[in-house]
């Protein structure tokens, strides 16, 4: 396998990482820990800011319930206060040792606002993808300028990256398709 296309590759592959690690996080009707787990919590008296997996465990407790324990008692409060910030229009409650959350259904509107949310991310991620298509390109041609590589290896170089957007791409379509299906369940 040549360079140019081994790096496109994987470039491509951590941009769809990317991708699914933002849409991870991203609300649907049903409770989901990875929803919460990068949520930043300033605490210690603002001398700390952690990820609340960081902080506490976060889990499931049914489909429309999350339940978080603290991993020390006296982050309970600026855990609650970063749930309460936090643009996901949740509310917590602590109960003894834990703080739950309910997850209310989304709203028809609230389900479209989301769905758009998701295809601009998408469209983010696929012009990351023609970038480094470009700049893959570009090295071939370098290299065809710098007569290393034949006129047929160049031509078979840039067909192997054409092969791959395409391998990317619908990976892209796949991960939308189930972003959109998760979202748009009742």
């Amino acid at each position: 396998m040549n360079p140019p296309v081994t790096d496109f590759k994987t470039n491509g592959q951590k941009t769809i990482a990317q991708l699914k690690e933002e849409l991870k996080g991203i609300r649907t009707g049903r409770s989901n820990p990875g929803m919460l787990e990068d949520l930043v919590v300033e605490t210690y008296g603002g001398s700390a800011k952690l990820k609340l997996m960081e902080l506490a465990t976060i889990s499931t407790e049914g489909a429309g319930q999350l339940a978080i324990t603290p991993y020390d008692s006296s982050t309970t409060g600026d855990i609650e206060k970063a749930i309460l910030k936090s643009p996901l229009g949740l509310t917590p409650s602590a109960h003894g040792g834990k703080i739950l959350i309910k997850i209310p259904p989304l709203s028809e509107e609230q389900r479209q606002k989301i769905t758009k949310f998701i295809h601009q991310k998408i469209e983010e991620k696929k012009v990351i993808l023609r970038n480094h298509r470009d700049d893959s390109r570009k090295k071939v041609k370098q290299m065809f300028d710098a007569k290393d590589i034949t006129e047929d290896q160049r031509f078979r170089i840039e067909k192997d990256i054409d092969t791959a957007i395409q391998q990317l791409n619908e990976e892209i379509q796949t991960v939308k398709e189930h972003k959109d299906k998760e979202i748009m369940e009742v």
